[in-house]
C-alpha cells in the first residue's frame, strides 16, 4: 500500500512538474514566435515617432527606460522601509505577539493584487490635486513591493543561526553591531535574491501604475513628467487593430522577458558569490 501511495504522489509531482514548465515554455514559445520578426534595433534604440501606433517608424526607448527608472526607484524605497522593518522584527521583536501581527499583516498585503494598491495611490493623487508623474509611479510601485521585500527579509533573517548572534553578544557586540555585521553578512544571499525578485515584479507590472503614472513617447527628465513602461506599452500595442503593431507588442514582451531573464541570472550569480560568506 505505502508503495502504491509513493508511486501516486511521485507520478502526480511529475505531472505538476510538465504543467508548470509546460505553460512556462509555452508562454515564452507563443512570446518569441510572434514577436522575433518585429523585433529590430530601432525598437530598442529609438522613441516612438509619429504615428508608431499606426504601424509607422519608432522603437519604445521610452518604455525601456521608464520601466527601470520606475523599478529601481520604487526599489531603493522599499529597501529603506523593508529592511530596517526586517531587522526589527528579528532582532528587537523577536517572537512577540507584535511580530506575529505584523507577519501576518505583511503576508495579507503581499496577497493584495497590484491594482488595488494602484487605486489607493490614484485616491491619494485625486485627493490632493497631483498628476501622472513618475514620481507617483515609483511610489506606487514601492508601495506594492515593500510588503514583499519586508516578508522576504524577514523570512531570510530568521534563516541565520541563532549561535552566531549569541557569539556576537558575546564578543561585546551590540543588537546593532550584530544585525549590520553580522546577521546581514549571513543573510546577505537571501537579501540579494529577494531584491531582485522585486525588481522584477516591479518592472514588469502594469496595473498598479495605469492610473498613476501616466503615458508619454518621451524619455522622462524629471519626477514630475509622466512616464511610460513596457507593461503599458505592450497593453496599448495589443489594443491596437493594426497586426504590425500587435506584433510588436509580442517584440516588447521578448524585451521584458530578456530584462527578467537576466535579473534571474545576476541573482543566481551574486547568491553564488556570496554563499562563501555563510555559515550552515
Amino acid at each position: 500500500m505505502r508503495r502504491i501511495e509513493e508511486a501516486v504522489f511521485k507520478a502526480l509531482m511529475v505531472i505538476s512538474l510538465f504543467i508548470v514548465l509546460g505553460s512556462l515554455l509555452a508562454v515564452i514559445l507563443v512570446v518569441v514566435i510572434r514577436g522575433a520578426p518585429a523585433l529590430t534595433l530601432s525598437m530598442v534604440t529609438q522613441v516612438p515617432q509619429g504615428g508608431f501606433y499606426l504601424g509607422k517608424e519608432g522603437g519604445i526607448l521610452n518604455a525601456i527606460i521608464g520601466s527601470l527608472y520606475v523599478a529601481t526607484g520604487a526599489t531603493l524605497i522599499a529597501i529603506v522601509i523593508a529592511l530596517p522593518f526586517a531587522w526589527y522584527l528579528n532582532q528587537y521583536a523577536g517572537k512577540s505577539r507584535f511580530a506575529d501581527i505584523f507577519r501576518a499583516i505583511l503576508d495579507i498585503a503581499t496577497g493584495v493584487p497590484s491594482l488595488l494598491y494602484g487605486a489607493f495611490a490614484f485616491s491619494i493623487m485625486l485627493a490632493i490635486g497631483a498628476k501622472t508623474s513618475l514620481l507617483w509611479g515609483i511610489l506606487t510601485i514601492a508601495l506594492f513591493i515593500t510588503p514583499l521585500l519586508a516578508r522576504s527579509f524577514d523570512e531570510v533573517i530568521q534563516t541565520v543561526p541563532f549561535k552566531l548572534k549569541e557569539a556576537s553578544f558575546a564578543l561585546g557586540a551590540t543588537r546593532l553591531e550584530t544585525v549590520l555585521y553580522v546577521v546581514s553578512r549571513q543573510a546577505l544571499p537571501g537579501i540579494l535574491t529577494g531584491i531582485l525578485l522585486a525588481f522584477g515584479r516591479g518592472i514588469g507590472d502594469a496595473a498598479s501604475i495605469l492610473f498613476t503614472a501616466g503615458y508619454t513617447d518621451s524619455i522622462p527628465t524629471s519626477l514630475g513628467d509622466p512616464v511610460a513602461t513596457l507593461p503599458l506599452a505592450i497593453f496599448f500595442q495589443l489594443g491596437s487593430p493594426i497586426p504590425a503593431v500587435q506584433a510588436r507588442a509580442y517584440a516588447s514582451g521578448i524585451i521584458l522577458l530578456a530584462i527578467v531573464l537576466i535579473l534571474s541570472v545576476v541573482s543566481r550569480v551574486l547568491t553564488k558569490r556570496y554563499m562563501k560568506y555563510v555559515i550552515k
